[in-house]
């Protein structure tokens, strides 16, 4: 018995070790595919980042050039003011009319300082006048922006300044009067609203040097390397005491896309501005931006090896789950397939139930054709047995006259009827064995003839209007059942005339190259809306005695000739048209 149980665990241990090799490969290329997944979206999320820093740092950079543009207009004004062509002119009072006005322009503005100096060099008026500061009587002969003024007419440089030792740019604009007008400008408001925005934000020079900054420790600190001679002009120039510039602690980080300040990674991306050599850089801290995504690629490498660990040991126990549901599948399944036999055999029942209702109907169908042919042949034999007894109690009357003449010709009359009769018969014979009747060539005046010798009489009670018809005219056509056509149209015209004593049926002709069209008409009171969308169904009629069979065989004779038969909006009663194909 232990060795069967050895060899039985045995013979698990593959499977075990299989398992955990397949999981432990799982695990390695999940953490691969995070560790992969974490780097592009650090990329990412670096290249976003200096999209925004570099859109920042033009924002700045135009803050900063609107700064300087707004104080630039200050020396254009005050170039030709009264005041200072007067105080350079010497006047007594001049001086401190225009230190008043200094000051006051100064304090609404902002400047640091407003100041004129004279041709030689001294200021003569400054927005200070009333501190011990004051710049008047100061030389500034020295001073760049004095002399650039002078030749060129404006100049500005960055420097400090000789009393308050505060660094700020100087716009200066010659006179008319060969005085320079000075403007001092102060960023210690825009280098506050940049480290309030966040970030470190300064502005070099051609040299490199740091001029404006959010960082003022960093100020005339070199971000790159200076050569001595140009590092001694701008000392020169801009009063600064220090002997050899400081480096910025900037360095480049390993990746090349960003730059480290005392290992804290950053973004920096530049911008140039109006004022002439400066450049404006951003740098934006990295760690805030990176991090949240190192966690959370490390957090989607966690979730992934979980998952797939998971998802490994749910595979394997499915596997058991499924060869221990087989044979309960297998039953079902056999108890479906009984079940569809089942119900396979029901829809053949429903089927055998189904062709047996359908023969019912068809055997229903018949009988209602039956019926239909029969109320055809009453209504199609009515009007010619009614005209054969007209002419039968005209001809008693014609032989008490002993007018046998008209006699004759009413027998003729009756003999025709009776081939109508016949003829009539014939063609439903042919209805009722589907069989079409023969259409060949016939003479639209004999057809004419024929219908109006079955209503004679009839039409005698009402005004008719019968147009000129050519003998040769032929239309394609049946000459008996065109009878039939015509006749039921017109007897339904002198049946809506009754009682009217302008009752009028008017008939016209048309024709052309390929068909032949005939209007009847009357003015009757019309069709009823609800009888006329319906008129060519069967049982729809208008007539409390009539079968609602007339019209419906009348279309199927126009439609079988190749013609058509529809009815025609009027103004006032029925108007019926005809369409036949000319022989």
């Amino acid at each position: 018995m232990p060795n069967r149980l050895l060899a039985f665990r045995s013979m698990k241990l593959p499977v075990r070790s299989g398992w955990v090799r397949g999981l432990l490969a799982t695990f390695i290329a999940a953490l691969v595919a995070a560790l992969v997944a974490g780097r592009i979206a650090e990329h990412r999320t670096l290249a976003a980042l200096a999209s925004s820093t570099a859109q920042d740092a033009r924002l700045r950079a135009a803050l900063l050039d609107s700064e300087i543009a707004r104080f630039r207009l200050v020396p254009l004004a005050l170039a030709d003011d009264r005041d200072v062509v007067a105080a350079l002119d010497g006047a007594a009072t001049a001086h401190s009319t225009l230190g008043r006005k200094l000051e006051s322009l100064a304090r609404v503005t902002g400047a640091a300082a407003i100041y004129l100096i004279a041709p030689d060099g001294k200021a003569i008026a400054a927005s200070n006048w009333r501190s011990p500061q004051s710049f008047v009587g100061s030389d500034y002969s020295f001073r760049r922006y004095f002399r650039d003024a002078r030749t060129h007419g404006a100049a500005s440089q960055f420097a400090l300044g000789t009393v308050s030792r505060r660094p700020g740019l100087y716009l200066a604009r010659r006179t008319s009067k060969g005085g320079v007008i000075v403007v001092k400008l102060e960023f210690d408001r825009l280098e506050a609203e940049w480290r309030r925005a966040g970030g470190i934000t300064y502005v070099r020079d051609r040299t490199g040097l740091v001029l404006v900054t959010s960082r003022p420790d960093w100020r005339f600190a070199a971000s790159m390397p200076v050569a001595p001679a140009a590092f001694a002009r701008f000392r020169a120039d801009a009063s600064f005491a220090a002997r050899a510039p400081r480096p910025l602690p900037i360095e480049p980080a390993a990746d090349g896309r960003r730059v480290l300040i005392a290992g804290v990674p950053f973004v920096a991306q530049g911008s140039a501005t109006t004022q002439a050599s400066w450049n404006l850089v951003l740098l934006q801290p990295a760690g805030p931006t990176i991090q949240p995504v190192k966690r959370a690629a490390a957090l989607g490498a966690a979730l992934a090896v979980a998952a797939l660990v998971a998802l490994s040991w749910g595979l394997r126990q499915r596997a058991l789950l499924t060869r221990r549901r087989t044979s309960e599948l297998e039953q079902a399944v056999a108890e479906r397939t009984a079940a569809l036999r089942h119900e396979m055999d029901e829809r053949a029942a429903s089927e055998a139930r189904a062709a047996e209702l359908r023969e019912g109907l068809r055997q229903a169908n018949r009988l209602a054709t039956l019926g239909q042919v029969t109320a055809s042949v009453a209504h199609e034999t009515a009007q010619p047995v009614a005209a054969i007894r007209t002419y039968a109690q005209t001809s008693e009357t014609l032989l008490d006259r002993g007018d046998m003449d008209q006699v004759r010709a009413n027998l003729t009359a009756i003999g025709r009827l009776a081939d109508r009769i016949g003829a009539v018969t014939a063609e439903l014979r042919g209805f009722s064995r589907r069989k079409a009747g023969a259409s060949r060539p016939v003479q639209l005046a004999e057809v004419l003839d024929g219908a109006f010798l079955i209503l004679k009489d009839q039409l005698r009670a009402v005004s008719f209007d019968r147009p000129p018809v050519d003998p040769a005219l032929a239309v394609v056509g049946g000459k008996v059942r065109l009878e039939q056509v015509l006749v039921n149209l017109i007897q339904n015209a002198i049946e809506a005339l009754a009682g009217r004593d302008d009752g009028r049926i008017t008939l016209q002709l048309a024709a052309d190259a390929d068909t032949v069209m005939l209007t009847i008409a009357d003015n009757g009171p019309g069709l009823p809306p609800h009888v006329a969308e319906r008129l060519f169904t069967p049982f729809v009629t208008s007539r409390p005695n009539g079968l609602g069979l007339g019209l419906v065989i009348a279309h199927e004779i126009m439609v079988d000739f190749g013609g058509s038969l529809r009815l025609v909006p009027s103004e006032a009663g029925a108007r019926f048209e005809l369409t036949l194909r000319r022989a």
